[in-house]
């Protein structure tokens, strides 16, 4: 039986601090691909000169496959981690954000209200939800967090808004023009049509909780506590909205919209081309499919697109290659970087569906265009030290929305025959 070369890299890397454990666990990542790629070719020359593979080279390289994945994982965490600031560590510290931050503490650590009630009631601020406004370096942490931890959030447009619905006028038919000679006259053009897309901003809550010790410990940031608790959260949710949420009471997801045939595409449907094979690509040139979903999308788009699947679609398309025997595939070229596909980079969305029988399960486009994430200004907390004696729980909310804006702007991947 053949034994794997690189044993020693197929194990995932361990979460440390530290430029160098990064850039050793990388490198491992990188041979580990070169052996995935050794065993795949091997098991493909098999298939041709056979007509099927042999056990131990297919057992290989789902072995070495799946070893790439938690390498993968292991390194998201530890870039992840790293691109956290401490909080309050940089941007400029007004007086009056310093009073806001003091005053939080105070009502988080022991429940006294009157510091953010004089402030709140400075700026006009109190809410009707209950609850007090977090202050901004805290909202703003909390934000960068989850664009970090969100992929959908990460490469989509993000929109700020102060009410609950942010609407935006779009043409349905542009102004009439034409050509006329130098001296003719020019008759009057046709106004344009327009319409509105409505994006309301819908609640979403977490609730962490405390202990009486950790709300004493003066050496515990709580501004950061609340952001790493709340992070998890509100990322988890918003990432399964963004794809699949169907805008009742959430965003709407851009797999929730109508889908049509990309020939008999139209305003407000979602373009879809097929593989041509059901729950699968096409055996013969399985990158075709993928070449022909790039080329679905306009020029004006591609330049800024990005591929969208979950990691075991992500799995199968490692193993595809190009009519020229290169794989499609390419992992990241940095440590923290991305993984590519045809040179377009890749975000992992756990909530895509799994490759299965007329599934959407890769979308590709330029999701900054095409996608809008709707954020309502202010991030509340209610401190509740009642309902879960003797935890204290802080009920966490942010108002998010979301919904295609653009729906030129995404193409799907149909695996299926029509």
């Amino acid at each position: 039986m053949e034994t794997v070369t690189h044993d020693a890299c197929l194990k995932a890397p361990e979460v440390k601090s530290g430029e160098p454990v990064l850039a050793e666990a990388f490198d491992d990542f990188r041979r580990t691909f070169e052996t995935f790629k050794e065993g795949n070719d091997k098991k493909l020359d098999e298939l041709e000169r056979k007509g099927a593979a042999d056990v131990v080279t297919v057992e290989k390289v789902e072995r070495i496959s799946k070893a790439l994945d938690e390498q993968k994982r292991a390194m998201d965490q530890y870039v992840l981690r790293g691109r956290r600031p401490p909080l309050g560590l940089e941007g400029p510290r007004s007086a009056v954000n310093l009073e806001h931050k003091a005053a939080f503490d105070a009502y988080v650590r022991g429940g006294n209200e009157d510091g953010l009630r004089a402030i709140e009631r400075k700026s006009l601020a109190v809410g009707s939800d209950g609850g007090y406004v977090v202050p901004e370096e805290t909202e703003r942490e909390i934000g960068r967090r989850l664009a970090s931890v969100s992929p959908i959030r990460g490469i989509s447009g993000i929109r700020q808004v102060s009410g609950n619905v942010y609407k935006k006028p779009f043409a349905i038919t542009g102004a009439a023009t034409g050509w006329v000679g130098e001296t003719a006259a020019r008759p009057e053009t046709a106004a344009p049509t327009l319409a509105e897309l409505a994006f309301p901003a819908m609640e979403l809550y977490a609730m962490p909780a405390a202990t009486a010790t950790l709300l004493d410990d003066a050496a515990v940031n709580i501004d950061e506590w609340l952001a790493e608790e709340v992070e998890t959260a509100f990322a988890t949710q918003e990432g399964t909205a963004f794809v699949t949420g169907d805008g009742t009471n959430k965003p709407k997801g851009f797999l929730s919209y109508d889908k049509v045939a990309q020939a008999s595409w139209a305003w407000e449907d979602i373009g879809y081309i097929v593989t041509g094979v059901s729950a699968g690509f096409a055996e013969d040139d399985p990158a075709d499919g993928l070449i022909d979903l790039v080329y679905t999308l306009k020029s004006g788009y591609r330049q800024n697109a990005t591929f969208v699947m979950n990691r075991k679609t992500q799995a199968a398309v490692r193993k595809l290659k190009d009519a020229d025997g290169n794989y499609v595939w390419q992992p990241a070229t940095i440590a923290g970087g991305t993984a590519s596909l045809m040179n377009f980079p890749i975000a992992e969305s756990e909530d895509m569906p799994d490759i299965a029988a007329n599934s959407y399960s890769i979308a590709f486009g330029d999701f900054r265009r095409g996608y809008l994430v709707v954020d309502r200004v202010g991030i509340r907390v209610l401190r509740d030290p009642y309902s879960a004696k003797p935890y204290v729980l802080f009920y966490t909310t942010k108002r998010v929305g979301g919904g295609v804006q653009d729906f030129d702007a995404i193409k799907l991947l149909k695996f299926g025959t029509t």
